[in-house]
Order: structure tokens, then C-alpha cells, then sequence
């Protein structure tokens, strides 16, 4: 990961860190005064997006080391596994607010709602979206798995509070049961382990190696130069900023090596500007009208 990019995703996670507290310890105060489960649930949901944002920071850390004798294709699949471990506090809390709603549906208390609570989470869900659509924004900007995940934690949040928020009103203009609080607080957790599953499938991809682009668009790229008769075996992996490639292509036989040097160059070139200015290359030359390896005594 470029420096460049380490400290701008690092700003970020700071911002949208306090930013993410701010709103937690609003939920969670406001839910408590007005005794609503669903609010302080939400509450909860919106403190783990700060604490992800913690662990996201921490693993930005390890992600930007630079290549080693250890790791000769660098630290960025710490992103990757920050991503799990978000996953796993997102599974947490999800299973925990399913607990504390039915423990409500036993002793169901009708939440108290004011304006001043409604106005809160008016407010609140402002804040989530802002978040979600910048964070999701500057990830792709800047080729960030950790700000993409964190995202789709936070745009599970909106949803979760115009639940609540559709139940508070519920409950204080048409006087619906009590029981609806905790229902909703079920829909809560629902959207917070359906993150979780994102995010997992999504660093999973990563881990098992699934290809990171599309082989068409690389044949359509590599193709395109004259030189270039055929081309096979194309693979890659990584993600975001960090993408390895690599490929056979089919050449004229009588090629120098200066030549296909400048040529193997020039595909490298094309190839990250159109899938990113850090995807790595490997190209293995091959002569045109071979029909078999060449023997070596």
C-alpha cells in the first residue's frame, strides 16, 4: 500500500471513528431514558462500527509495512483479516441483541418515546448516511478493503435505524403494542449478522485466492497489441490496490529480447491503467507456431 494512501484511509477512520461514538452514545443514552430495546440495540450496533473503525486502524497499521524478506508480496492481507474480525464483532452483537429482545417479549415494556428522541435519531441516521456514502466513496477512490467493509457495516446501520425509527413513531402516533420494540430489535439484528455474512464472503474470496479480474477484459487489453497472437492461462488474485496477474501470451518466434522486454512493458502499463496503477505482472513468453515445449539436454 502506498504511504500516500495509508495516511488518507488513516484520516478517514479517525473521522468517521469519533463520528461513529458520537452516534452510539446517542442511541444508547436516548434508548435507556426512553426504555426502548430496538434504540439501544441500534445503540450497540452503532458502537461496534467505532470499534471496527479501531481495529480497522490497527490493521491498516500492519497492512502498510512495506514488503520483507518474509512477506516478498507485502502486509495487505492484514485488511483482509480486520475485515473478519469485524465480522466476528458484528456476529457478537447480533446474537446478543437477539437475547435482550427475547427477554423482552417476556417482560415487555412500552418504550416512552419524546421528541427529543425522535429528533436524536432524525439526526443520527444523517450522520450514518453521510458516513456509509463517503466511506464507500473514498474505499474505491483509494482501492481499500477496510474502508469498503467498514462501509457496508455502516449502511447496514441506516436501514436498522429507519426500522427504529418507524417503530418509535409507530408506537407514539398510532399507539401500537408494546411487543413491536422488540420485534424490531430482531429486524436489527437480522441486518447486523446479514453484514457480517457480506464481509465474510467478501474476505473469503480474498483468502481462497478467487480471481480479481475479469480474464476477458485482460484478453481484450492484452490483445489489443499487434505483437500479441495469443493469449492463456490468465490468473489473478488480490484485491482493491494490491492485484497480482499473471499470464501466457504467444509471440513471434523471432523476437529479440529487447524487444519483448519493451513489449511485456508496455502490457504492464496498459494493464494498470485500466485495473490499477499497483497491479503486478507476470508475463511468460511463448513462440508463435510452437507445438511444443523446446528441450533442454
Amino acid at each position: 500500500m502506498e504511504k500516500a494512501n495509508y495516511k488518507s484511509i488513516r484520516n478517514i477512520l479517525w473521522l468517521i471513528l469519533f463520528l461513529n461514538f458520537g452516534v452510539a452514545a446517542v442511541k444508547i443514552v436516548v434508548g435507556a431514558s426512553i426504555r426502548s430495546a430496538s434504540l439501544t440495540a441500534d445503540g450497540y450496533h452503532s458502537l461496534t462500527d467505532g470499534s471496527s473503525n479501531i481495529v480497522g486502524l490497527i490493521g491498516l497499521y500492519f497492512a502498510s509495512r512495506p514488503v520483507d524478506a518474509e512477506h516478498p508480496y507485502g502486509h495487505n492481507k492484514f485488511e483482509t483479516l480486520t475485515g473478519i474480525f469485524i465480522a466476528v464483532m458484528l456476529t457478537v452483537i447480533g446474537v446478543k441483541v437477539i437475547l435482550d429482545a427475547f427477554s423482552r417479549f417476556s417482560n415487555p415494556v412500552a418504550p416512552e418515546v419524546t421528541l427529543v428522541s425522535l429528533l436524536s435519531l432524525f439526526g443520527t441516521l444523517a450522520v450514518n448516511v453521510f458516513v456509509s456514502t463517503y466511506e464507500l466513496r473514498a474505499g474505491r477512490r483509494l482501492g481499500s478493503y477496510i474502508l469498503i467493509s467498514d462501509s457496508m457495516h455502516t449502511r447496514s446501520d441506516i436501514f436498522v435505524s429507519i426500522g427504529v425509527l418507524i417503530s418509535l413513531l409507530g408506537i407514539r402516533f398510532l399507539s401500537l403494542p408494546a411487543w413491536i420494540d422488540p420485534v424490531v430489535s430482531l429486524v436489527v439484528a437480522g441486518f447486523i449478522l446479514w453484514a457480517a455474512v457480506g464481509i465474510l464472503r467478501s474476505a473469503s474470496n480474498i483468502l481462497v485466492d478467487k480471481a480479481a479480474v475479469d480474464t476477458e477484459k485482460v484478453r481484450e487489453v492484452v490483445l489489443a497489441f499487434n505483437s500479441v497472437k495469443d493469449i492463456h492461462e490468465i490468473r489473478s488474485r488480490g484485491s482493491g490496490d494490491s492485484i497480482f496477474l499473471d499470464m501466457h501470451i504467444v509471440t513471434a518466434p523471432d523476437m529479440t529480447v529487447q524487444e519483448s522486454h519493451e513489449l511485456i512493458h508496455h502490457i504492464e502499463k496498459h494493464i494498470q491503467e485500466t485495473f490499477g496503477k499497483n497491479a503486478e505482472v507476470i508475463v511468460h513468453l511463448e513462440p508463435f507456431g510452437a507445438e511444443e515445449d523446446p528441450k533442454i539436454d
